[in-house]
């Protein structure tokens, strides 16, 4: 919360209050859904500015006054979903930059921390891939050679890929369960096959006639008509007579388009599917290459003969590639086992197609198109999880919704852009699939298309076997000269290499070349860069072991509510409920809402661990939850005074006599930044002036005690100060720096050299402008003051990183801050058992480490932590055994302290408790796994311990 308050999150595709109560419910965050109709609701007010968290839409973002609105907020942190449609393309020297990429470069010039999500971030393109990463960290890679040399290096600071294949659990077992990937070949029947060629040929001609001419526009509309003669009879039958149709309307008119001007092809592809379908089919429907009415006149008759050729196909009723599909539902056993199926395709007449010949067979069949809104997404996702066996999709199903209760997927058509062939598989085998994905790619094998599609794909197979693994299908486009899927299809498609030589191609290549381009394409260096999941492991469990267990939280929350005489209730779930927060707690500061949010008028559900909030559908409270927040705020309000006065502990087994310094310190960078703050705890005793610093977590085995008139307030700050910077915080610092140098050398060693080779690159330009002059050729003046003013932004910017690394790794300490003293004093309970003396609590502890040395563990003496625990015990399989061990002189009942009763109720099976009796004599161990579960303590109230009888019977000699 210190770092991050203002957050903005932007997603793809349509926004509704889904995204917003998601949110909320699942982590007690409001964030405000911003769309057109909330700014024009609130116009005159710059919304960015004023909520502290915001959710909006890609394609709203990128609109020019909104973008403009963005640039005048400042968000400590800003996530973007599916960054890969942020694109900009290079073009020779110049750059093409789509709006969406503009709206990155707002993104980047409007955040202080920047996060990009992706499946696809290099898309077959490294060019594409560097401008991307440019909004993260301008300047760091000026050319695609550098960019290249960090991931061979494993050294790019920007991005972290994780395959698939590789992610593995703790205990080494993959994540995600294999796919089998399979390519079903089928011949065209007679009258299909006169249609394809046919229809191919009307392209073929009519395509390299466009291109030509330079009319781009209609090339493309062609190609369009091929991608859905492909699909299916119907689609590219409806797509004709539509295409004829407006054509001959234009006739009539005298006027038709063949404009080759405003074209963008790849803003187009990144286009939400139902605004793409909408300009296709203008494409598609209104573009010729015709430029005479004679031409015109002919392309209508060719056309009124393909109409008549595909009716005659359609006539069939049933397609080969549809009897295909009903054989793997029939190898697949789809009926009997009553497995689910998904099937993607790029038609929307294929898809209503699909549908009602699945239907006629008895099959339960829901569809998923971008004509849908997200409400009617969500709700096809609903019916085909709980009701329906079959679902058919367009594109619009490749992004954004979640299948992994199904296995088995057929691709009906195979789209040109291999990002989408791995986005349709991504639906099924992601993160919770329980078995084995089956796919099918469907494909004609006597078509050009199909014949470049089945020749790759046995390439892929090949490549697959050798590299042991599927991510092939991740750079389908980049296996064969680093050309794209779809350039290959057009050449066979427009006759402008021969069939034969594509295929040789293809097939020649050889397998290593092949497996080294997909690892190259794939970025394999990045995505195996090592990950150490101990260290992983090591951090998960020390969260776990060290947090603020939420028992804490909820017995203050509970305390709090009380003495500031809130209505709490308990639910019959066991969760709380606040059915009317008091004004005084909704009354915050603007600075409050900007860090926290709003506070509700009630709360029917709280829950204080999160799986239980997230299985019940509960409010989740934890530290920066604005109810806590602010019932915090009240409580050091009202006990203002108590805090001035001091507290005052009793230590129930009489060992601890003197004061706990309570100290914060903080790391400072060049900046005057706060690069590092932690929190220390000092102990002074009354005797001597043995300072120690110890963990903060002793006061929760206290009893608090009324403040004692008679308690002297402490000396000794001065060697309290000394301490936490020589002993605490120096070695924090040193942290730190280590870390801050690494990073500055890596930002240096790409970042500087970038700036060379730009500053190089305007000092040629300009070299070249002197040139022209002295040889009496025209140079604009403006042109020549505009590259000085880029060469000297250059030097600024080298000059200004080499200024930031130093500042970044001058670290320096700031003076201790005091947040608290307390005094505790030695007051042994008399309820309790007799606390054992050292000499006995050492041959307990070293029972159990040599017992735990014996079964092959490696147990680490933690007892000085104060953490609840006092060995934590590593297996050769990374297995962790938290101990707490309890020795007696002779036998007897036991005490626990709060947090050692927590601990074991939060470890679970984790924790053990060892009791040693006859640790003066003959030492017997007595080992007991999960003992919150066997065990049943007497709580003794009065001086915060629990008391053990009967744990005998919760245990066995070891």
């Amino acid at each position: 919360r210190g770092l991050v308050r203002r957050t903005l999150i932007v997603v793809p595709g349509q926004l509704t209050d889904q995204w917003r109560r998601e949110l909320k419910e699942r982590f007690g965050e409001t964030f405000l859904v911003v769309d057109r109709a909330v700014m024009d609701a609130n116009w005159g007010r710059n919304l960015w500015r004023e909520e502290p968290q915001c959710i909006t839409s890609m394609d709203f973002a990128k609109q020019a006054d909104v973008r403009e609105a963005l640039l005048e907020a400042l968000w400590d942190l800003v996530i973007v979903d599916e960054a890969h449609k942020l694109a900009a393309y290079r073009y020779g020297e110049k750059t093409k930059k789509t709006e969406r990429y503009r709206l990155g470069e707002v993104l980047s010039q409007a955040s202080q921390f920047l996060l990009f999500l992706t499946a696809t971030p290099h898309r077959g393109d490294p060019e594409n891939f560097r401008l991307l990463l440019e909004l993260l960290e301008p300047d760091l890679f000026s050319s695609t050679d550098l960019l290249e040399e960090s991931v061979n290096r494993r050294e790019n600071p920007l991005f972290l890929r994780r395959l698939k294949e590789d992610l593995k659990d703790f205990n080494q077992r993959p994540l995600f369960p294999p796919r089998h990937v399979f390519t079903r070949a089928f011949p065209l029947s007679d009258p299909e096959k006169r249609l394809y060629n046919a229809v191919t040929e009307y392209v073929e001609s009519f395509y390299n006639r466009a291109l030509d001419a330079d009319k781009r526009n209609v090339a493309f509309a062609l190609l369009i008509l091929q991608r859905r003669l492909a699909s299916s009879v119907r689609a590219v039958r409806r797509s004709l007579e539509r295409r004829r149709q407006r054509l001959g309307e234009l006739l009539k008119k005298g006027q038709w388009l063949a404009s080759g001007d405003g074209f963008d092809e790849e803003a187009l592809e990144d286009a939400p599917e139902a605004e793409r379908q909408r300009e296709e089919d203008r494409l598609v429907e209104q573009l010729t290459a015709a430029e005479t009415r004679e031409e015109l006149e002919a392309e209508i008759a060719q056309l009124d003969c393909l109409v008549r050729i595909a009716c005659e196909a359609e006539q069939q009723e049933v397609e080969t590639k549809l009897v295909e599909l009903r054989r793997v539902m029939e190898d697949e056993a789809v009926r009997q086992r009553q497995e689910k199926l998904l099937i993607f395709t790029e038609s929307y007449e294929t898809l209503q197609y699909l549908e009602e010949k699945l239907t006629s067979w008895g099959y339960s069949v829901v569809t998923l198109h971008g004509r849908m809104n997200l409400e009617a997404r969500i709700a096809a996702e609903n019916t085909f999880r709980h009701r329906a066996q079959v679902m058919v999709s367009t594109e619009a199903g490749g992004e954004g919704i979640n299948l992994q209760f199904c296995s088995l997927m057929v691709n009906y058509d195979i789209p040109w852009n291999p990002n989408r062939l791995e986005q349709r598989m991504g639906r099924i085998h992601r993160y919770g699939q329980q078995k084995e994905a089956h796919i099918y790619n469907l494909v004609a094998k006597d078509t050009r298309e199909g014949m470049v599609l089945r020749a790759l794909f046995e390439k892929l197979e090949h490549i697959r076997r050798a590299m042991g693994n599927d991510r092939v299908f991740d750079v389908i486009g980049e296996v064969v000269m680093g050309r794209s899927l779809k350039d290959l299809i057009v050449d066979a498609i427009s006759r402008r290499r021969t069939l034969d030589d594509i295929l040789q191609e293809i097939t020649s290549l050889p397998d290593e070349e092949a497996i080294q381009k997909a690892r190259t394409a794939a970025l394999e260096a990045l995505a195996s860069r090592h990950v150490d999941l101990q260290w992983v492991l090591g951090e998960t469990r020390r969260a776990r072991e060290e947090r603020l267990v939420p028992e804490y939280i909820e017995a203050f929350f509970t305390r709090a509510c009380a003495f500031l005489q809130v209505d709490l209730e308990k639910r019959r779930d066991g969760l709380l409920r606040v059915p009317k927060v008091p004004v005084v707690l909704r009354q915050v500061s603007p600075s409050f809402k900007m860090a926290y949010g709003e506070v509700l008028r009630e709360y029917p559900k709280l829950a204080f661990d999160k799986a239980t909030a997230r299985s019940k559908e509960a409010t989740f409270v934890a530290p920066g939850h604005p109810l806590l927040e602010s019932l915090l705020e009240a409580v050091l309000g009202h006990g203002a005074g108590a805090l001035r006065r001091g507290a005052v502990f009793a230590d129930p087994d009489g060992r601890w006599d003197g004061w706990l310094w309570i100290v914060q310190g903080e790391v400072r960078d060049g900046h005057g930044r706060v690069a590092g703050r932690r929190l220390f705890a000092v102990f002074q005793p009354v005797q001597g002036n043995d300072l120690r610093q110890v963990p903060s977590a002793v006061l929760w085995d206290l009893k608090p005690l009324p403040p004692a008139p008679e308690v002297s307030p402490p000396t000794g700050w001065e060697e309290v100060q000394r301490l936490v910077l020589e002993q605490a915080l120096e070695p924090y610092r040193q942290e730190l720096l280590s870390q801050r140098r690494r990073e500055a050398e890596i930002r240096e060693r790409y970042g500087l050299r970038s700036l060379d080779t730009l500053i190089c690159r305007s000092e040629e330009r300009l070299i070249d402008y002197e040139t022209r002059k002295l040889k009496g050729l025209p140079v604009p003046e403006a042109e020549i003051l505009k590259e000085q003013r880029r060469k000297e932004e250059y030097q600024r910017r080298k000059e200004q990183l080499a200024e930031d690394s130093r500042r970044d790794t001058s670290l320096t300490l700031a003076p201790p801050e005091l947040l608290g003293v307390a005094r505790i004093l030695p007051q042994p309970a008399t309820q309790l058992p007799p606390v054992s003396d050292a000499q006995v609590e050492a041959v307990g502890m070293q029972v159990a480490m040599d017992y735990e040395r014996q079964q092959g563990r490696t147990p680490e003496d933690v007892s000085a932590r104060k953490v609840g625990y006092d060995i934590r015990s590593t297996d050769p399989k990374g297995g962790v055994r938290y101990i707490e061990v309890k020795a007696r002189a002779v036998s007897g009942p036991i005490t626990l302290t709060p947090n050692e009763w927590l601990m074991a109720q939060r470890l679970g099976e984790d924790y053990w408790l060892y009791v040693v009796e006859h640790a003066a004599t003959t030492p017997t161990l007595y080992p007991i796994q999960h003992p919150a579960a066997k065990l049943q303590p007497v709580e003794v109230s009065q001086v915060v311990r629990y008391v053990v009888e009967d744990w005998r019977s919760a245990a066995a000699p070891s």
